[in-house]
């Protein structure tokens, strides 16, 4: 990307008494070198650092750290709490907000990568279907090329429940381009045709940890090795806290409806911390995140300790090979690497690595042989890396595993991000989530058991399932033969729940069970599974065709009261009088009809119809269709938002986060709102043919789910409802079944292919991130640099109306901004453009400052200019 900056200069354009913005010759900066960052933090939507500001404020104000912020989106399908914008316009206001909030963390880069946030979704392959991978890493890299950080943060990758998706995939490309911006054969036209170099960052970490989290100045103590924890405590310079700094910045995002957000305590005891999780690092340095990569050690700056072992999984009496290599960017003599392993366990190998020397990597191997008797789990072989009597720290994690393992099949999202962990170099991560399978309450399912050979030898033997009171299996035990070393084999088993009265959802919880794999050679080993319940219910046909008036009439519902009381997310109801609901349903013809009835003490904002889908900021209901009962992620079911209550009078009824947003074709909608007001009933008929997907009448999944808001700033409080976890309104697999009794099995039909809503405001379309552009020389949305420009040579005022002449040098996109002098848009033009020189009339509404132009050529390289008065 070409970046120029144009000190205001004018020729005559047409009126002598014209207000000329500048009246120099014009003058074209220098062009600005890369960024030099220490840290860099990869999220997927504005406000994502917000919980690290008093990290990344610490670091800046005790060490300098300059901390940059990638944000792959802008936040466009997210809610807004502050007015009617939605899509790109509300990226640009979450855009604004984002660099007000990170300023006060000495943040002043923001850069985007202008991908689409569509909905909120819990699925990783879903986000990178929608995103593109190898061009969002592509991107990704190119960033971390420009601006060099040594540290990179990023979000949590697993699948854990709730997780959004977005978030778990900005948190494998960061992993991945860990790896592949130093590699110069990814992304080799990066180096040959843009001029960027490979650029190791020393270490990556993930927010959270493992291990205990505690307030005051203890949090950061007794973590486990490779977690840390940064306190918010510390007092701030000019006063305070940086906790107090943090929420006054995240105070700054208001249309996620954050400006109400409570003081923070101003007793530092009770301020936790942050914590953080290393993944891995280039260099040596274990006392605290900073050191090794941007705070000295003991051993000289820029000093690299990379650590490799050629298997990750070992089972007992097993040898591995760890490989240690050291570089240097001064002499490093006498250079040694030493490893440490556990009582019991042998090391050999020569770890003299000679003089080190910039340029020349030093690399020694070893041999550590694991015990014959070596318990299962995870072991962390410290690495110590010495020069004459300097010494710096790293290490290698493995795991021992049984020579014979079997576990329950997993979710299929949990199933990919296990083989992205281990491919991606991340093994480690892959068992971040806990195994689990639901089942519906007094059903059953078949569940395979995988049984994987880790040992040398074939085997036979048995695999057995020990589960708790109130489940039941086909049999005990179930036998596998021939097992090769390296093969795994599937043996299934039915199980059932056969107490039916369980409690189900997140009352229910997690029903732990172990499987046990007995070979006929060798020890057992035992891993530990859960099952969790899903409600179920029979849905009944009704006599007639239910009138659709809020009502229910004789004969209409005469199944089961499903209770919708529940909270899974959000403060507990203060009572059923705050927040309580039920719901009946029943089917006639190819329609499914549902009455829901809330108890609600205070209506919250009302919305206009247009805003249907973003029902979650006030009391709503959402009704959750998955035909065959089977889906990964939302893109293939029914979701439909219902407000009971609009600016227009009646209820509204649209489709969310599901295949087709926005219009419910053929759905109907009524409601009643009491008077005074105590709650509202909502009912809605919809069409089956509508779903995605032919319905099968024994497995719909379905939910029900209620949100309740006391407040008018289009801020929701609690969510309620049947099938109730954490984000479960994203999780098909956990919301509930339903039999539709007595209705007829449709034909096989093709699924529909999901519709998403992928636009998203360009970086070229946004004047912060083109100004940002022109101080730092990165080019915009993480693209190339394009070979041509658009850039403003003169301006004039006349009147209403301001003229600029571009001098154009090559064919695309031109987006002009006539600025205030706060940044506000007083003027704007987007138009196709050609070499020449271009003179453009643009009407103003406020009083113009300066002139910004964002540019894209048709291959996607980008060029900003900014033309201001001096």
């Amino acid at each position: 990307m070409r970046i120029t900056r144009w000190v205001a200069g004018l020729v005559p354009l047409a009126a002598a008494a014209a207000v000329v913005l500048g009246a120099e010759e014009p003058v074209l900066a220098e062009d600005r070198g890369p960024v030099d960052l220490g840290a860099l933090f990869v999220g997927a939507h504005p406000d994502d650092e917000s919980s690290l500001l008093s990290t990344f404020g610490r670091w800046k104000a005790e060490h300098g750290v300059r901390t940059g912020v990638v944000t792959i989106t802008r936040g466009e399908g997210g809610g807004n709490a502050a007015g009617p914008e939605e899509g790109p316009e509300l990226g640009r206001i979450r855009e604004a907000e984002e660099r007000r909030a990170v300023a006060a963390a000495g943040i002043t880069e923001v850069f985007n990568l202008d991908k689409a946030d569509f909905y909120y979704t819990v699925s990783s392959p879903l986000t990178r279907r929608a995103w593109g991978h190898e061009d969002t890493l592509g991107r990704l890299v190119r960033l971390v090329r420009q601006t060099r950080p040594e540290i990179v943060v990023t979000m949590d990758p697993a699948p854990t429940p709730g997780n959004h998706g977005n978030h778990q995939y900005s948190g494998r490309l960061a992993v991945e381009a860990y790896r592949a911006a130093a590699d110069p054969g990814a992304y080799p036209e990066q180096i040959s045709r843009e001029g960027l170099r490979p650029w190791a960052v020393s270490k990556i970490f993930i927010t959270g940890t493992s291990g205990e989290r505690k307030l005051g100045p203890s949090c950061v103590d007794s973590l486990p090795a490779g977690s840390y924890g940064v306190w918010s405590g510390v007092a701030a310079p000019g006063g305070g806290t940086w906790a107090q700094v943090e929420r006054k910045a995240q105070r700054e995002y208001v249309s996620q409806g954050w400006a109400g957000f409570p003081d923070v305590p101003t007793d530092p005891a009770k301020l936790g911390c942050d914590y953080f999780t290393e993944v891995v690092s280039r260099v040596p340095g274990a006392a605290s995140m900073l050191e090794g990569a941007i705070l000295p050690g003991a051993l000289p700056p820029r000093t690299g300790l990379s650590v490799e072992v050629d298997r990750f999984a070992v089972v007992a009496g097993a040898s591995l090979k760890v490989r240690v290599t050291a570089t240097a960017d001064r002499v490093l003599p006498d250079a040694k690497a030493v490893v440490s392993a556990p009582p019991g366990w042998t090391v050999s190998g020569r770890g003299h690595l000679g003089t080190v020397v910039a340029g020349r990597p030093a690399t020694t191997e070893f041999t550590v042989t694991v015990p014959a008797g070596a318990q299962p789990g995870r072991v962390r072989l410290p690495i110590e890396l010495s020069s004459m009597d300097r010494r710096g720290a790293g290490a290698a994690v493995v795991e021992v595993t049984a020579p014979v393992r079997a576990e329950q099949q997993a979710l299929p999202q949990v199933s990919e991000f296990r083989d992205w962990a281990r491919g991606a170099g991340a093994p480690a991560l892959a068992d971040l989530v806990p195994p689990v399978l639901t089942l519906p309450s007094g059903g059953a399912r078949d569940i395979d058991v995988h049984v994987v050979n880790h040992g040398t030898t074939a085997q036979s033997g048995t695999v057995e399932m020990a589960l708790p009171k109130g489940f039941a299996a086909d049999t005990q035990s179930k036998p596998f033969e021939g097992l090769a070393p390296g093969a795994t084999t599937t043996v299934r088993f039915a199980v059932r729940n056969t107490d039916a009265t369980m409690p189900t959802g997140m009352k229910g919880g997690d029903y732990a069970y172990s499987i046990t794999t007995r070979p006929q050679s060798g020890p057992a080993s035992t891993s530990k599974q859960a099952l969790e319940l899903v409600p179920t219910t029979t849905i009944t046909q009704a006599s007639a065709p239910p009138v659709v008036d809020g009502v229910a009439g004789p004969g209409e519902y005469t199944g089961r009261e499903l209770d919708l009381s529940t909270r899974w997310e959000g403060s507990d109801c203060e009572s059923a009088a705050d927040c309580s609901a039920t719901a009946r349903l029943s089917w006639h013809g190819d329609t499914l009809h549902a009455l829901v009835k809330v108890t609600d003490d205070k209506l919250g904002s009302t919305l206009a119809t247009a805003d249907c889908k973003r029902h979650w900021r006030t009391d709503s209901v959402e009704i959750t269709l998955d035909p065959r009962g089977r889906s990964e992620n939302t893109s293939s079911t029914f979701k439909l938002a219902a407000l009971p209550v609009t600016t227009e009078g009646p209820a509204c009824a649209l489709r969310d986060a599901d295949n087709h947003q926005g219009s419910a074709t053929g759905v109907r909608v009524a409601s009643k709102v009491s008077q005074p007001y105590t709650g509202y009933t909502v009912e809605v008929a919809i069409p089956l043919s509508a779903l995605p997907g032919a319905v099968d009448p024994a497995n719909l999944g379905l939910n029900v789910l209620v949100y309740d808001s006391d407040t008018r700033d289009k801020t929701g409080q609690t969510r309620i409802g049947w099938s109730t976890w954490g984000g479960v309104q994203g999780d098909p697999y956990r919301w509930g079944r339903a039999v539709l009794g007595g209705f007829p099995a449709p034909p096989e039909r093709p699924a529909t292919p999901p519709a998403l809503p992928l636009v998203a405001l360009s970086s070229v379309d946004s004047p912060q991130s083109v100004e940002q552009a022109v101080r730092t020389g990165v080019p915009l949305g993480g693209s190339a640099a394009s070979r041509s420009s658009a850039r403003v040579v003169l301006a004039r005022v006349t009147g209403s109306t301001v003229d600029v002449q571009l001098v154009v040098t090559g064919a695309g996109r031109a987006n002009v901004f006539v600025l205030d002098r706060a940044g506000s848009i007083v003027g704007k033009q987007v138009l196709d453009v050609r070499p020449g020189a271009p003179l453009l009339g643009i009407g103003l509404t406020g009083t113009p400052a300066r002139v910004v132009v964002g540019f894209q050529d048709p291959n996607g390289g980008t060029a900003a200019s900014v033309f201001e008065r001096i």
